[in-house]
């Protein structure tokens, strides 16, 4: 690593921990802002990542009525947010950098690469701005993270759903008081199957319908917002929900072939979807399926900083010393719909916080009511999700829907 004491004269040192986009778009956002000296670390040689993404409007929003626009979780952050914390939100977002915000916009228009997003960034670091950015390679463990920083030094977690720091922020409590910084909601086990169709293939509500009514059982439900297209190729991405038993007997990663010989119930409820998009519009399936396994887990950090830790004061530990803050897939995070968004959303609010230059206690308090705000939009968002899926995968049972259903 390199010499960590040696910074700008005055400037506010700042590690980022974590380069994928949200980590890239923070250091993007503070080279923006005068007064900051950035270390951006990255334990990945290459950015590799080829999964296509869409950002939500929301990101791009210059207006409360376009931040809104959502049908379901427009409600939920009318409900949520202060007008006004919203509108100073806003605010900070037109400060943003154009060429920046030509780059949020494009990727809201249509569906791109992640390892695009992430190149495009990188790309936009390296033409400078008012603060400087290092770029720091290799992996970092807990403790190393926790050294470097030192007194009123900036630590920012963009390390992901696997986040290096949200379990070690738990307050210094006795240990058989202390509750775990991550808190966890299983939804349910499913796998995520992946395919390019050679046609244009249009996804909506009712094909999910049509196209499942023969299955009984492992109902493969394509994601709107994860149907993209290149030409006359579709990138295709759906779910199909699983039990605990099939989820244990499952390889984490796998292809159609073995989800064929080792799962045929499943592949036979696949099969049967595809069949009837072909039957429709009579392209091919191109090479194979990919096929993940995963828990679906709604999370939150419980502390989105360390604040708690503050009070020790004559505390030798990194967490006394530094202000360390979660961001992203760090500090939360659904399995339903794409998480960059929501990250974007995470480093923007930060940047903003931090650009006002408000003492960090206030800094502090008002990220950590925000990402409890958004944990509390994402939530009500997934549940609401968790909840159609339930009775859509029942809907031709009216005894089942019934007994799904909650009125009054």
């Amino acid at each position: 690593m390199p010499d960590l004491a040696a910074s700008p004269p005055g400037a506010q040192r700042v590690h980022i921990l974590g380069a994928g986009p949200v980590g890239l778009m923070l250091a993007a956002l503070l080279q923006s802002v005068r007064g900051y000296s950035i270390r951006l670390y990255e334990k990945r040689p290459a950015y590799t990542r080829t999964r296509m993404v869409r950002l939500a409007s929301y990101v791009v929003a210059e207006s409360l009525a376009s931040y809104h626009a959502d049908r379901i979780d427009g409600e939920n952050v009318e409900a949520i947010f202060d007008p006004e914390e919203l509108a100073e939100q806003l605010t900070f977002r037109q400060s943003i950098r154009s060429d920046l915000m030509s780059l949020l916009q494009e990727w809201t228009r249509g569906f791109c690469p992640l390892n695009t997003i992430e190149q495009s960034l990188s790309r936009l670091l390296e033409g400078g701005g008012p603060s400087t950015v290092e770029r720091v390679a290799g992996p970092v463990t807990v403790d190393q993270a926790i050294a470097l920083a030192g007194p009123q030094d900036l630590l920012i977690d963009c390390t992901g759903c696997k986040s290096l720091l949200r379990d070690q922020l738990a307050p210094p409590a006795e240990p058989r008081t202390a509750e775990p910084n991550t808190l966890c909601v299983r939804l349910e086990y499913a796998v995520v199957i992946t395919f390019l169709y050679g046609q244009h293939y249009a996804c909506n509500e009712l094909c999910k319908y049509h196209k499942n009514v023969d299955n009984t059982e492992y109902k493969f439900i394509p994601a709107v917002d994860r149907t993209c297209f290149d030409g006359d190729i579709s990138h295709v991405t759906g779910i199909v929900n699983i039990s605990p038993d099939d989820f244990e007997r499952m390889p984490s990663q796998f292809d159609g072939r073995l989800l064929r010989r080792q799962f045929p119930a499943v592949a036979r409820s696949m099969d049967r979807f595809i069949d009837k998009i072909q039957q429709e519009s009579h392209g091919e399936i191109l090479g194979d399926l990919e096929v993940v396994r995963i828990p679906l887990n709604l999370y939150r950090a419980r502390n989105a900083t360390n604040r708690a830790w503050l009070p020790a004061g004559a505390s030798d530990h990194g967490f006394a010393r530094a202000r360390v803050f979660l961001a992203g897939d760090s500090a939360i995070g659904s399995p339903y719909f794409q998480s960059i968004s929501l990250g974007f959303e995470c480093a923007m609010c930060l940047a903003g916080l931090l650009a006002r230059g408000a003492p960090m206690r206030e800094t502090m308090d008002r990220y950590e009511s925000y990402i409890y705000k958004q944990w509390l939009r994402v939530y009500m968002r997934s549940r609401l999700i968790k909840h159609n899926k339930d009775i859509f995968e029942s809907v031709d049972d009216p005894v089942a829907v019934l007994e799904k259903l909650h009125i009054y």
